[in-house]
């Protein structure tokens, strides 16, 4: 068995877009901060008036489903040994490859400072060869061929439902990348169901995207005899 893989898909992690970057709440808060506002990073509890006018508001937004994930996924013993390799590919189709001994900030202020400065520089710190977080823009099929991997499998309310094991066996020995949705409302893409090899199902309703990572997680480190 291999590492396991896991990709946060569709991420609600953006900077503010052009559309709405003159809204008063936008303006008002990037001069708070002492950004421009294309500099800002897109949060519906602070935008939510400005984010009435954008496509697909619902899905996006939402920085802190990222956040909290990163803080499950990069703290577990399954990272810890290196068997671990999470990605996180955004709305707006950029790729952001994190390398495992990065300590995402738990204060939520300082993770959105984190998020700016890479999605504006590139890279986290900026100026060295070896980052710790680089960001490029990036479809989802390139993505897969990055991260060296034969397919992914989504997971999907609609598909077959599978336990949490199986999934993760498949993965495992299919040198498969397991996709999480990293948005709060609605369904993926038409375009990402499109590429998954695999489609499966772990429970009846909705989870949040940090317990189904969880999960992932716990059943790998189980199978790899780490817990």
């Amino acid at each position: 068995m291999g590492k396991l893989k896991i990709a946060v898909l569709e991420a609600s992690v953006e900077l503010v877009p052009k559309e709405i970057s003159n809204h008063p709440s936008v303006v008002k808060n990037a001069k708070k901060r002492g950004k421009p506002p294309a500099h800002t990073l897109l949060d519906v509890s602070i935008h939510y008036s400005a984010m009435l006018r954008i496509r697909d508001r619902l899905k996006r937004g939402r920085p802190d489903i990222v956040h909290v994930t990163l803080l499950e996924a990069l703290e577990s013993p399954l990272n810890r040994r290196g068997l671990l390799e999470i990605y996180v590919h955004t709305y707006d189709g950029k790729a952001i490859f994190i390398h495992p001994s990065t300590r995402i900030p738990r204060n939520y202020n300082r993770f959105t400072g984190l998020m700016e400065q890479l999605l504006v520089e590139g890279k986290v710190p900026p100026n060295t060869p070896q980052p710790l977080l680089h960001v490029k823009n990036m479809g989802l099929q390139d993505l897969l061929k990055a991260a060296d991997t034969a397919g992914l499998l989504l997971l999907r309310e609609e598909c077959a439902r599978e336990s949490v094991k199986n999934v993760v066996e498949k993965a495992l020995n299919n040198n498969l990348l397991i996709g999480v949705g990293g948005f709060p409302h609605g369904d993926f893409d038409r375009k990402t169901i499109e590429v998954a090899k695999y489609c499966c199902s772990i429970y009846d309703e909705s989870l949040t995207t940090w317990v189904v990572t969880s999960r992932l997680i716990s059943a790998a480190e189980c199978l790899l005899n780490l817990l």
